[in-house]
């Protein structure tokens, strides 16, 4: 009886001990957010502006119609020429397609920084971040824990929780509506301040 008793007492100081003390022995969840829906309508809505400010760049570099013969041959030409001015197309051609590039390259960077979840593997020596991707579809970047640091506290951020990776020129972003399974590990490992 005292035998089965040790061995119920080791097995349950096991259990309580806290998982951020050692490494992990398997993959652990850390953090988990789910919007592959908003990411899909996020992509679709890009591409159709991309769409839309590419046809209005064209419809800009179109030559303008011929002025017909019946009009006053006065000033009301000269303002049709300078509204229809080459230099003027050019100009509104070339703002349309900057639009339309920059909504298109706001979505993308802005669902390819977006943190799906984020897996300390195990071992605890490297973690992978998975982010919703264009359209939802999701992409994983698998790197060194020491190569992650978190710029701020889960505490001292509204909304977004940046965390910066080595050698990647923008922030990962999570969402602080999102479910954080195991805090404690998650402050001691990726929400850890590391000068990179």
């Amino acid at each position: 009886m005292v035998a089965l008793w040790q061995r119920l007492s080791a097995g349950l100081s096991l259990l309580s001990r806290p998982l951020h003390t050692g490494t992990p022995a398997r993959d652990v969840l850390l953090f988990e957010h789910e919007r592959s829906r908003f990411f899909a309508i996020l992509g679709l809505f890009c591409a159709g502006q991309s769409i839309f400010w590419a046809s209005l760049a064209l419809a800009a570099l179109s030559p303008p119609p011929a002025p017909s013969r019946g009009r006053d041959a006065g000033a009301s030409d000269r303002d049709w020429v300078n509204l229809r001015s080459a230099l003027w197309r050019y100009g509104l051609a070339a703002g349309c397609s900057a639009m339309g590039t920059l909504v298109l390259g706001a979505g993308l960077v802005f669902s390819l920084r977006s943190v799906r979840s984020v897996m300390l593997r195990a071992g605890g020596q490297q973690v992978t971040l998975t982010t919703h991707a264009p359209f939802g579809l999701g992409a994983c970047l698998t790197v060194p824990l020491n190569q992650v640091s978190c710029m701020a506290h889960r505490g001292e951020v509204p909304a977004m929780l940046p965390l910066k990776v080595k050698g990647r020129r923008f922030y990962f972003l999570l969402d602080k509506a999102g479910h954080f399974p195991n805090v404690q590990l998650f402050d001691s490992t990726v929400g850890a301040y590391r000068s990179l």
